[in-house]
């Protein structure tokens, strides 16, 4: 492999988009030598892992989720049959041709007939009693995951072939494979013998490894596939396809007449998105290319003439400017307060495991001589859980939960001096009262925590201030 080439992703909405993923993204108008040197990672259609695992957003049951339950209500066959009848529903609206539709068929019913048959098997050895089948749950959630990639990936390659275009599907589910294998491994292995001048990959997002992918990056698994490969193969751009472009705000919050496109960012601004969970890419996938110097384009697969926003690890504005405005809607800060903290070690620590514990996502954090703030992307049962163990552990602290929300302003230099007084100002405008603010010297972001009832009114004014309305004052010295 040269580093001519692309490594492209393509997430579930647009996959799912069919004829507008061919024409503007996997095709657009290319024909013979200029289909080829790309690599495609496939994410699974739009909702297919919600019904092999779980709903990520209303936790209605999925395969995964009914078989841990072991629920009456839900069970699993029935679940799982709605996976099969859901994969022949997309095809059946994706293949014209009747024995292209038949060949996507049978490949739904190997996958989901060979996962029916182990689900089987360990429904059988738990009915008696004596087995725990807690490392074999994990096992098939890696197993069920891999299935929707499989299928999307499987299905595309197909089309392509019926478009004359010389598509592989690789498979690095590791389906028919009892070999256990790191990523990277498993990578090299499948890819070795692609000739990227000849053949055009369409790789599964989900790869089987040691370790597993989704016990490691949950619902991100797809974007370290599509880093790891970029990075082994030393790609010479990364590039994401979303359904919308990396802008300023949300459109919806500010109006799509008022949103702009970045255009252009560093990695810094990437993992502040990553942490307010607005991933423009997996922090850890980002990681691996910004390590590799492989800048990284998010790009907009409904508006094929537009080249998105181009994420590299050494880019500055020209000025100090605030990039987007973005937050949490939701969270909650966890305050822990004890008068004899000041110059006593072991609060911090004892803090982080019990988060750790009930996997309670930290946003960001303050502190001072005699209290810290954890600010908590999670749902109030978890928050309770955790007051409750640090109760137990340090019963003369005073530990104490309220709902807020976060707004942060980000750019990839914010050092102008007006930033903060100014945002500040029109906030107080604007009868939003800021009950904290966090500022780092990196220059990055700027945090605002707020009441939750203000996020909108927050987001729309720093926006119209900050974004709209021009520069936050201050320019950078010439080196």
């Amino acid at each position: 492999m040269t580093g001519q080439h692309s490594v492209e992703k393509i997430g579930g909405t647009s996959i799912s988009a069919t004829q507008t993923v061919f024409d503007n993204v996997l095709i657009a108008g290319r024909k013979g030598p200029e289909l080829y040197n790309r690599i495609f990672v496939v994410s699974a259609y739009a909702g297919m892992t919600n019904l092999l695992l779980k709903n990520k957003k209303t936790g209605e049951a999925g395969v995964h989720s009914a078989f841990a339950k072991n629920d009456r209500e839900h069970p699993w066959r029935e679940a799982l049959e709605n996976v099969r009848n859901a994969m022949h529903a997309r095809n059946a609206e994706m293949f014209a041709r009747p024995e292209r539709l038949i060949e996507a068929d049978r490949f739904v019913n190997e996958r989901i007939d060979g996962a029916r048959a182990c689900l089987d098997d360990l429904d059988r050895l738990r009915s008696h009693g004596r087995f725990r089948l807690t490392e074999q749950l994990s096992t098939m959630q890696e197993m069920l995951a891999g299935i929707g990639e499989a299928h999307s990936a499987y299905c595309t390659a197909l089309l392509l072939r019926d478009r004359d275009v010389n598509a592989v599907f690789v498979d690095l589910t590791g389906w028919h494979d009892r070999d256990v294998m790191s990523l990277d491994q498993r990578i090299r292995r499948e890819l070795d013998n692609i000739d990227l001048t000849t053949q055009l990959p369409i790789v599964t997002g989900y790869a089987g490894c040691e370790g597993g992918m989704v016990s490691r990056y949950a619902r991100g698994y797809s974007e370290m596939t599509f880093s790891r490969i970029a990075v082994l193969t030393d790609a010479r751009e990364a590039i994401i396809h979303k359904e919308f472009h990396l802008s300023s705000a949300d459109p919806k919050l500010v109006g799509e007449d008022k949103a702009r496109k970045i255009g252009r960012t560093n990695y810094d601004v990437a993992d502040q998105l990553a942490n307010l969970g607005m991933e423009a890419i997996h922090p850890r996938a980002g990681r691996g290319l910004r390590q590799a110097d492989i800048p990284l384009r998010v790009q907009n697969t409904f508006d094929r003439e537009d080249e998105g926003t181009l994420i590299q690890g050494d880019y500055v504005s020209d000025k100090p400017k605030v990039e987007i405005i973005a937050g949490v809607r939701s969270m909650f800060a966890l305050q822990f307060f004890e008068q004899d903290m000041v110059g006593e070690k072991g609060y911090d620590s004892g803090i982080l495991d019990a988060l750790t514990r009930h996997k309670a996502w930290i946003v960001s954090k303050c502190s001072n001589a005699n209290t810290i703030t954890h600010y908590l992307s999670s749902d109030s049962a978890t928050v309770d859980r955790v007051v409750a163990d640090l109760d137990e552990k340090f019963p003369a602290a005073a530990i104490s939960s309220q709902p807020v929300c976060m707004v942060a302003v980000i750019g990839s230099d914010l050092g102008g001096p007006g930033l903060v007084p100014r945002a500040l100002e029109v906030l107080l405008k604007a009868d939003v009262d800021v009950m904290a603010l966090q500022y780092q010297i990196r220059n990055v972001d700027v945090q605002f925590i707020l009441d939750p009832a203000d996020y909108e009114t927050a987001v729309r004014t720093l926006h119209s201030a900050l974004i709209e309305e021009g520069d936050i004052g201050g320019k950078r010295e010439a080196a």
